[in-house]
């Protein structure tokens, strides 16, 4: 039924450029017809009738369907669950916004018809059409509702689909310390550093809230300032919201098609370091970049060597590591970076690592759930020694413990705590 209202409604718009809200009221007045004329033929081959909550529930079925996620859409609408965890049609599971990990139900009726829909929503979607086929088997797409989707099939055993929510958008530092996720003094610290327009790069593993920390540090950006944001998909959205930022250009990297050019390029193909160079010329006070991957990162460093308070985010297990993974991404720049020059950039542009960390329990009612800190802070230095850096650990976490505590006053920060009756509540 979703492909026949797909097809009438393709004919009904023709070639005119319909919006979305006029072309869901078409929508339904098709799924109606169409109801009607299955509802006719059922009784015209002596099957029982069609009762009125049966074709509400189809009409709504097919809706989703053909404008939304299909079966998936109660679980996207269900404001309680964070992310949903699909390895297969009938192998899902549903991670609520408490850090609960459940199963969930069937999406499809088959891993076939999974992929079938995945190619469906891939092409039609209003906001990043994007491919998805044998010889495209990974999908990376922005929903039009805000999530985003992570798909894989064909190179793997089974279709394989996780789809990240964003529910904590307008997050603050203090929001994180009434969460658990710091405490008192480290908020603090990381308000003051983004005031003071230092380079911090926030590292933990997949799932382990970078994102959420990453929106929360640029609460802490003044209003007045101009924002650039680089992302392979949009998940900060800071560009959504106007009234704690004034002007943010919010650039979206695109991949290409075919095969690759002279330049390096796919045809079509936008990359995050080509939105980093051209944003030189937008007058930014800060560049923040959603993840670094690769290469980008040489963008990324020019942009932190002109002191705007830079923000990214990488996947590492640590902050050490970190610091490793971002040297290892600049070597693929080319040749022409050393890793002794690669070592000397990151240490002198970036001030901080933060590290969230990801821990995730059994329960003895059954399922899983997972908790999400900030494990530590590391100030990084240049050093003569043989590594080429030197790294103070300002905040840790002591085994067992799931809150952070200070080390030492970070330098050049003591007056941040210059109230020492409150400094020691808050330590406390």
């Amino acid at each position: 039924m979703r492909e026949s209202a797909s097809r009438r409604l393709s004919t009904r718009i023709g070639t005119d450029k319909a919006d979305l809200a006029h072309q869901k009221t078409l929508g339904w007045h098709i799924i109606g017809d169409l109801l009607e004329e299955r509802a006719a033929d059922a009784l015209t081959r002596g099957l029982s009738p069609w009762d009125p909550p049966y074709q509400a529930r189809t009409g709504q079925a097919v809706f989703d369907s053909l404008f939304g996620l299909g079966r998936l859409q109660p679980l996207v609408d269900d404001d309680s669950i964070e992310n949903v965890i699909i390895a297969g049609a009938d192998n899902v599971w549903i991670e609520y916004f408490d850090g609960r990990l459940v199963p969930g139900p069937p999406v499809a009726e088959s891993d076939q018809e999974l992929i079938d829909f995945l190619c469906f929503i891939a092409a039609r979607s209003e906001v990043n059409e994007r491919s998805f086929s044998p010889s495209e088997p990974r999908l990376h797409l922005r929903l039009d509702s805000g999530a985003r989707l992570a798909a894989a099939a064909w190179v793997t055993p089974r279709p394989s689909v996780v789809i990240r929510r964003h529910r904590l958008q307008e997050v603050t530092l203090d929001d994180l310390v009434e969460r658990g996720t710091m405490g008192r003094p480290m908020a603090m610290f990381l308000d003051a550093a983004v005031k003071r327009r230092a380079s911090i790069v926030v590292s933990g593993a997949q799932g382990a809230g970078k994102t959420t920390l990453m929106r929360a540090l640029c609460s802490a950006i003044p209003a007045h300032e101009v924002i650039g944001t680089f992302e392979t998909e949009y998940e900060l959205h800071l560009h959504l919201m106007p009234e704690r930022h004034n002007v943010v250009f919010a650039w979206e990297g695109r991949p290409g098609s075919g095969e690759t050019g002279h330049d390096g390029h796919r045809a079509g193909e936008f990359l995050l370091e080509d939105a980093l160079y051209d944003s030189f010329r937008f007058n930014l006070s800060r560049q923040i970049v959603g993840e670094v991957r690769g290469r980008e990162i040489l963008a990324m460093l020019k942009a932190m060597q002109s002191g705007s308070g830079s923000l990214s985010t990488t996947h590492s297990h640590s902050a050490e590591g970190a610091i490793r993974k971002l040297i290892t991404c600049a070597l693929e720049a080319g040749p022409h970076v050393t890793t002794a020059y690669a070592t000397r950039a990151i240490a002198e542009d970036i001030n901080f690592i933060v590290h969230m960390e990801l821990v995730t329990e059994r329960l003895v009612s059954g399922g899983f759930r997972r908790h999400r800190w900030v494990k530590e802070i590391l100030s990084l230095t240049p050093s003569d020694s043989v590594r080429g850096y030197a790294t103070e650990r300002l905040f840790s976490t002591l085994p067992g413990e799931r809150v952070a505590a200070m080390e030492q006053i970070p330098a050049g920060y003591a007056d941040v705590y210059d109230d020492l009756e409150a400094l020691l509540t808050t330590w406390a």
